[in-house]
Order: structure tokens, then sequence, then C-alpha cells
């Protein structure tokens, strides 16, 4: 069972916590980097990397994956700043979405030697996250082939909605970035973009669905335990 380091940022900015997502995973790819210097490197498993997983609820932000079309930005940087919105074209894959106040977004500095080197099932393993998670609001979330994170109805047109949005990085099997799951969110946000470049399909978030407010706290609970459970790892809770 692996040992993961959970930290809950509470509410930062974007560019602050993205700094700090790159100082972790640098501080555990600088690691593998000397080993692989050695006369006779050793197991990657075994090196002393550590894992982190780190939750943080934004202020206002859009984000542009690093191969995301910038069109997918229907709002021009007046209408940002008149909004309070900030911008960044950043290094994970996916195209544009928005983070901000009442989205639980979710960063693992997971070391994927010490899981299991495949994006695939660390992607389909974020997404069950997820699934599990909602489900204990009576929701099914499911997945939409060939469009990563999770959503409701994905199979019906016109009701298809995404509830969760993903994108990652991956350096020497280190990862950043991550989900966004939106609990709270004022989705009107979403109108001032192409959420994920994918035309023609909604948002929503828990609150809409259920129809009232649902504590962030309660949400980050069983996203902990479910990350326990899916990743057969043991958090460790560290103080921010």
């Amino acid at each position: 069972m692996q040992s993961v380091v959970f930290e809950d940022l509470g509410r930062r900015a974007y560019k602050e916590t993205w700094d700090y997502q790159e100082s972790l995973l640098k501080q555990n790819t600088d690691i593998k980097a000397a080993a692989r210097q050695q006369i006779a490197p050793p197991d990657p498993a075994t090196l002393p990397t550590t894992n982190y997983l780190l939750f943080v609820e934004h202020d206002p932000v859009y984000t542009l994956g690093k191969n995301g079309n910038g069109d997918h930005v229907l709002i021009d940087e007046a209408g940002r700043q008149e909004r309070g919105i900030s911008y960044y074209h950043i290094n994970r894959g996916g195209d544009i979405t928005f983070h901000g106040p009442g989205q639980l977004v979710g960063y693992p500095i997971f070391d994927l030697e010490k899981f299991r080197t495949d994006l695939g099932w660390y992607l389909r393993s974020l997404e069950e996250v997820i699934i599990q998670t909602i489900a204990e609001y009576g929701l099914e979330g499911k997945r939409s082939p060939g469009e990563t994170g999770v959503w409701l109805d994905p199979e019906v047109p016109g009701k298809a909605r995404k509830i969760c949005a993903m994108g990652i990085k991956c350096s020497r099997w280190i990862t950043m970035h991550g989900f966004a799951l939106n609990v709270n969110t004022d989705l009107s946000y979403f109108e001032h973009i192409i959420p994920c470049g994918i035309v023609g399909k909604r948002v929503t978030s828990l609150e809409k669905e259920l129809g009232h407010t649902i504590p962030m706290e309660e949400v980050a609970a069983k996203l902990r335990s479910r990350f326990e459970k899916i990743f057969g790892c043991r958090l460790s809770v560290q103080n921010s």
C-alpha cells in the first residue's frame, strides 16, 4: 500500500498552486534523474519519491491545455478583467476549462512507477474515483468514449452534461494537474468558453443536479476515501 501525503490548500490563486505542483514534480523527477546516473540504477519502485494529493478551490480562472485551441475562449482580456477571471495557457493535456469557487480541484502528484505505469489506467482510475463519489449522491456518472472526464447521460443526445473535467501532465512517470469536480460551482462562467473544446454538450454540478448546496468538506471526505480504495493507498494529512 503506497503512502500519499494529502494537503488541503483551501482557496488559492491558480498560479501559486501551479508553481507548487511544479516544485513537487521537480523534487521527484530530480530523484529519478540522479538515480539514472548511477552505474547500477536501482529499481524505480524503491526510489524515495513522495506521492502527494492536493485539494484546492481556485479563484476564478480559465486554463487552456498545451495543445488547446485559443478560439474556444469566447471572452476577451477586457471582459475577463471586468469579471475578475485570470487566464493561463498551461502544460497539461486537454483544452479550455474553468476553475473557481465551489469547485473541488484535485492534483495528484503520483509516481506511477509505484502504482502502475499506464496512463490509460491512471485516467480511468481518476474517473472511477469521481464516479463512485457522486454515486453516493444518487448520480450515475459515466465515461464518454474518446472524452476524458465524468459525464451524466453521455449517450443521450441533448442531455449529455459534464460534471468533472480532467487533464494531466506526466514526466518520468510523475503526474501533475488532475481533475475538477463541479460541486457548487457558478456554471455561468462556462458560458464564456467552449468547455474542453466540446461543442453541443453542457456542464453541470452536484448542486444543479440535486437542487441544493453540498458541503465541500463532505465531498472532499468522500473523495479521499475513494482515492484510498481505488489506488490502494493510505493518505496522511499534512497541514498547509
